[in-house]
């Protein structure tokens, strides 16, 4: 059953995201060769907790931290270790937060210091399908058009779209209806209604779309073991244009800031 949100929820989702959108924000000032992704994790629950919210994925269905972390061929549900990142990772990095009885979740692909071009590369045209997915959740179009946008760029550039994992609905669970596939045809599925929030998520491998989970039950991989990357946003279709209610902005006035090299 699919929930369209009021004006009043959908601002408590949008704080709920705000508070996300920080978390991300701690991270990027501390994600650095030599941390190790558990440091990452306590961080973010601590953060989570001091803003009088919930970690959303801690203890659904016994994940056991507070975020994701999925490093280069992990595409997503990566659990913290005590693996130290090194120079030239890319790691997804997917948090939820519940507060005020709504949820939000979303994710961001850092690189850890320098990566090469040909991770840039993803990870540039992965947050380019994510954006073309957005521009698709309009009142009036169909799941299909959001799947279409996102499948027929990332394919065009070379990559492939991982068909086991999809976006979602977004409210008092965490995962709601409908589905939101990354790959599928123009006008297909449901009619997108004014006020349906979903969690709009590309994940992106450099190789091919085959994946498999590993033994812990939670961490996805690709198989041919090539990088993968993940962007999300929270957004409710409206009218003419998305209302984006997550927000990379904090995250990149901080990787702006830190890639600034002050001459003397």
């Amino acid at each position: 059953m699919i929930f369209c949100k009021t004006n009043e929820e959908v601002e408590l989702i949008r704080q709920s995201s705000l508070i996300v959108g920080m978390t991300l924000a701690e991270i990027a000032k501390i994600i650095q060769p030599g941390i190790t992704s558990l440091e990452l994790d306590k961080v973010a629950e601590d953060f989570i907790l001091s803003n009088n919210a919930k970690p959303g994925f801690k203890g659904y269905r016994d994940f056991p931290n507070t975020l994701c972390i999925s490093i280069n061929e992990q595409v997503v549900h990566g659990i913290p270790t005590n693996r130290a990142l090194q120079e030239g990772d890319i790691v997804s990095v997917d948090c939820g937060v519940l507060k005020n009885g709504f949820y939000s979740e979303y994710a961001y692909t850092f690189a850890v210091g320098e990566i090469d071009e040909q991770k840039k590369r993803l990870l540039k045209i992965t947050r380019e399908c994510l954006d073309k997915g957005v521009e698709m959740a309009v009142a009036g179009k169909r799941i299909g058009d959001i799947s279409w946008a996102v499948q027929e760029y990332a394919e065009a550039n070379g990559y492939s779209v991982v068909r086991e994992l999809v976006g979602h609905g977004l409210g008092k669970s965490i995962h709601e209806d409908p589905e939101v596939p990354n790959f599928g045809k123009r006008g297909n599925g449901i009619k997108l209604v004014d006020g349906m929030v979903l969690a709009i998520e590309p994940m992106i491998n450099m190789g091919k779309k085959g994946v498999f989970t590993e033994e812990d039950k939670w961490t996805v991989t690709t198989e041919d073991k090539m990088p993968s990357a993940h962007y999300e946003h929270n957004v409710v279709v409206r009218k003419g244009k998305a209302e984006i209610l997550s927000t990379f902005e904090f995250v990149e006035d901080i990787l702006n800031k830190s890639e600034v090299i002050v001459i003397h």
